[in-house]
């Protein structure tokens, strides 16, 4: 029985993230944002993923869907879009599952997972913006800093410098992003609850 199980959740974690690599290739551009600032939803697999079959299904799902993207889009952002996705993926996993296990795997756990999730994923953007990926764009594209703000600013006027970048920019796009994905994968949740029983046996 375990090893039919296994086989299932690895067939699913696989179907998973393909999905997710075609949502995050179906990606879309928001007003006054930086041109590699795009909104997808190619989180709602890896949710689903982390709450039927838990964090290491979730992780391999944020994985892999990068990897898809790669390989039948390409990238738009020299890699540091996807470098800051796999960065990212521990702070997205690690909390939520945290939260939403503790709490009892129920309707309000993943509720008040996916909520914290929110800030959290906001607050490393902004350091990982500030201090990693932003410079490795600039660097990726022979530009400096300065430059690159500028050409921020050309979108959005009221961004002079990083810190205006961050403000504007990065917090917004993040707090949109992040909440679009987690409100639908929460709307799927009902739905997701029906698969619990099949899912317990691969949580404990």
């Amino acid at each position: 029985m375990k090893t039919k199980w296994d086989t299932q959740k690895l067939i699913c974690t696989a179907m998973l993230a393909a999905a997710a690599g075609a949502l995050m290739s179906l990606e879309f551009p928001i007003p006054l944002m930086p041109p590699f600032y795009k909104v997808d939803f190619s989180d709602v697999p890896s949710i689903i993923a982390l709450f039927l079959f838990g964090p290491a299904s979730a992780a391999w799902v944020e994985v892999l869907k990068i990897l898809v993207k790669l390989i039948t889009v390409g990238t738009t952002t020299m890699y540091v879009g996807e470098l800051a996705n796999l960065i990212g993926v521990a702070l997205f996993v690690a909390p939520v599952w945290l939260v939403y296990s503790r709490m009892g795997r129920t309707r309000r756990a993943a509720l008040t997972a996916l909520g914290v999730s929110v800030p959290i994923r906001t607050l490393f953007a902004c350091f990982c913006n500030a201090f990693i990926t932003l410079p490795l764009y600039a660097k990726a594209m022979e530009l400096p800093l300065e430059s690159v703000i500028q050409i921020v600013a050309s979108v959005n006027p009221a961004i002079h410098d990083l810190t205006g970048f961050i403000i504007l920019a990065t917090i917004p796009f993040n707090v949109i992003k992040i909440g679009l994905n987690c409100g639908a994968a929460f709307l799927l949740y009902d739905r997701l609850r029906a698969f619990s029983r099949l899912a317990k046996p691969a949580l404990h």
